[in-house]
């Protein structure tokens, strides 16, 4: 529910409706809140009881605009919230603000189904620990529904650090490398390092890393991190104080013994 926002013009609704396609919605719809009535092609579906169950959960009243998104719990996640951080620019919620917002992020899935590969995929990365009371989950081959011990911290709608707590035990790694689809013979090739040295005995351990550039541009003000950094990319990812990037000297790639796709051998 925007609120006092059902005065978006044409335009600025046409921005949202191309926003929440480009991150994966099939379209936008909405409705008006204006003269004591609801304005929207989807009126006409409601029952009076509905109506009255949807003003009380979204709070609406004279003024707001109501959108609605339906898809897949992550799509729709993805599109509502950078629709709302794109109204709240509108609306200029933010402007000279001196309000500090602090929110913790916490319960990411561990795991997530590619559909194209046909297998499962750390939201995170594979080292990231699940939640303990999880784990039977995992055991039970309900990957999905698995949590992992990530979170993020966010200063006024900017994510300003994020981190996890790694696994440290060597049969939980296995067990995650193993959902993944590494067969034992690859995390061995690849990870038994990290095996060997889980079975010798690891700490528990984590962290977190905060985006120092972020922190800066919320502190000056700023809307984009490319106001407060001290070589930032113009639109077509180009430096302009360094040139770059720009051709490399063959020389350059005879040393580093490498060479370019397409390029054809000497005759």
């Amino acid at each position: 529910n925007a609120k006092n926002f059902a005065s978006v013009t044409t335009g600025q609704m046409e921005e949202l409706t191309t926003m929440a396609k480009l991150y994966g919605a099939k379209g936008l719809a909405f409705i008006k809140v204006e003269n004591g009535k609801w304005q929207s092609p989807l009126v006409k579906f409601f029952t009076d009881e509905e109506k009255a169950a949807l003003t009380a959960k979204l709070d609406i009243a004279e003024g707001d605009l109501v959108l609605f998104a339906a898809d897949k719990w992550e799509i729709v996640c993805e599109v509502l919230g950078r629709l709302r951080l794109r109204i709240a620019e509108y609306q200029k919620l933010t402007v000279a603000s001196t309000a500090l917002d602090f929110l913790w992020v916490t319960d990411f899935p561990l795991l997530a189904f590619d559909a194209a590969e046909n297998k499962w995929n750390a939201v995170h990365h594979p080292f990231t620990r699940p939640k303990a009371e999880d784990v039977a989950l995992i055991d039970a081959g309900e990957y999905g529904k698995a949590r992992a011990e990530a979170y993020d911290v966010v200063l006024n709608g900017v994510e300003i650090g994020g981190g996890s707590i790694r696994i440290h035990e060597q049969d939980l790694q296995a067990k995650m490398f193993s959902v993944l689809g590494v067969s034992e013979a690859d995390q061995q090739a690849m990870f038994g390092h990290i095996l060997r040295a889980f079975r010798l005995g690891a700490p528990p351990h984590g962290g977190i890393a905060m985006g120092l550039d972020r922190m800066v541009m919320l502190i000056c003000g700023e809307q984009s991190i490319r106001e407060v950094m001290a070589f930032p990319k113009n639109n077509r990812g180009i430096d302009l104080m360094s040139q770059s990037p720009s051709e490399v000297d063959a020389r350059q790639l005879r040393d580093l013994g490498l060479k370019l796709a397409g390029e054809k051998p000497p005759a």
